[in-house]
This record gives structure tokens, C-alpha cells and sequence, in this order.
């Protein structure tokens, strides 16, 4: 399953670098390359991104991952409610610690 935060750090990494192999995506999110490979595969099925091979490279299995319009649309939509949630869990910590800090 390809949840939101997933989501969110793959869009994030292939608009930063759409020549970004899946091996590195992998190594840089902690996840299996086949994981990297399904969710890259369920990106381009629900038209979020679109793969191109490179045409000049000498690498000829070296892919460019781009973003669609429908892909920076999602993006956007996806970081707000990235951001949402981690300022909730910030918030949340923020006043555990508080609680803590008190009790001693």
C-alpha cells in the first residue's frame, strides 16, 4: 500500500532529481527496491508521474521519473497534509514533554 507519507517522500525526491535510480530512491527512503518499484509503478498508473528512458545516456536502463501536472497537483496537496500531520505530532510531543517537565 502506497500510503500518504510514502507518497509524499517519492514525489519529493523524483522532482528533485528525475534521473534518481531506484536503488538510491530505496537506500535514501529505507525500503525494499521492490517496494520502490511498486509504488513507482502505482504513480504512473494513477497518472502522478510519467517514466522516460534516457535517450543520450550511456546507461541505456537509466530512467528520468517526472512528474505529471496531475503529479505536482498531488504533490502540493500531499505536503499540506504531510506538514499537517507532523506539526499534530510535533504539538502532541510538545505537550508530553511539557507533562513530563512538570511531573518532576
Amino acid at each position: 500500500m502506497l500510503t500518504n507519507e510514502y507518497r509524499y517522500k517519492l514525489l519529493s525526491k523524483l522532482n528533485a532529481d528525475p534521473s534518481i535510480s531506484q536503488r538510491k530512491l530505496a537506500s535514501e527512503l529505507g525500503i525494499s527496491l521492490g517496494k520502490v518499484n511498486f509504488c513507482l509503478k502505482a504513480l504512473v498508473d494513477v497518472g502522478l508521474i510519467k517514466v522516460e528512458n534516457f535517450r543520450n545516456s550511456q546507461n541505456k536502463s537509466g530512467y528520468l521519473y517526472l512528474l505529471t501536472p496531475k503529479g505536482i497537483e498531488q504533490k502540493a496537496n500531499i505536503t499540506k497534509k504531510f506538514l499537517m500531520a507532523k506539526i499534530e505530532e510535533h504539538d502532541c510531543l510538545a505537550k508530553e514533554i511539557a507533562e513530563i517537565q512538570q511531573s518532576l
